[in-house]
């Protein structure tokens, strides 16, 4: 039986960081919304079934963009974390041998290219995209205090899109908030269920929209990938 690949884009955040009064998902780059730029990735990649957009409760920003009335779009209420609202997502999930691509709202500048060697994993521990630390990484005490230095050789700074069976992920995450332990993103709940999941070097140009600073970039980026 051929798999069913469908996205989930948790999108019911308010990206405190930013500091933009609006959440980021709806901060404009080269006329688009991020939400926008992040979701035309996913409707232009033939392998993907549906996406699944994880919205904040009475999101007030949601109604003016057309493009969530897709037809391949679905709409779910989000819940208050990162988990809860990719739960939630996958509660929506019915088909038959589907795996859950989900993919930060807020990461517009995601290629083909790394999507397609995310996809090429099939087996039941899953992948995530990733990038090797290559600054010099310090551990410090709770009052910023340098305790060590790192060795950064085996450390990886995880990204999305990440990629599970979605009866497994869904299973992961709701044992994992059962039992009140802290799910960072799908890998670490994952991890917490007892598989290993396999690191995808990606580029380090799909970067996360979560500071000021970092929308200068995004469009840098976004403008030299549409040329």
């Amino acid at each position: 039986m051929s798999r069913k690949i469908i996205a989930i884009i948790p999108a019911a955040g308010i990206g405190s960081r930013m500091k933009a009064g609006i959440p980021k998902q709806y901060l404009t780059i080269l006329g688009k919304t991020i939400l926008e730029h992040t979701l035309s990735i996913m409707l232009n990649h033939g392998a993907i079934s549906r996406i699944i957009v994880a919205l904040g409760k009475d999101d007030p920003y949601s109604p003016t963009l057309s493009i969530l009335s897709h037809e391949k779009i679905q709409l779910v209420e989000g819940g208050n974390s990162r988990a809860e609202s990719v739960l939630n997502a996958l509660n929506a999930i019915f088909e038959e041998n589907a795996w859950a691509l989900v993919h930060d709202a807020a990461r517009p500048c995601l290629t083909e290219t790394d999507l397609n060697k995310l996809l090429e994993i099939n087996d039941d521990h899953g992948a995530l995209l990733a990038t090797p630390v290559t600054d010099t990484i310090k551990r410090s005490d709770a009052t910023g205090t340098i305790m060590t230095t790192e060795d950064r050789s085996q450390l990886w700074q995880a990204q999305t899109p990440q990629f599970f069976r979605a009866d497994l992920l869904k299973n992961a995450i709701y044992n994992g908030l059962a039992q009140r332990r802290v799910i960072t993103d799908e890998s670490s709940a994952m991890e917490l269920a007892g598989f290993r999941p396999h690191l995808v070097a990606g580029r380090s140009d799909n970067i996360k929209v979560t500071r000021p600073e970092d929308l200068a970039l995004a469009e840098f980026y976004l403008t030299r990938k549409t040329r």
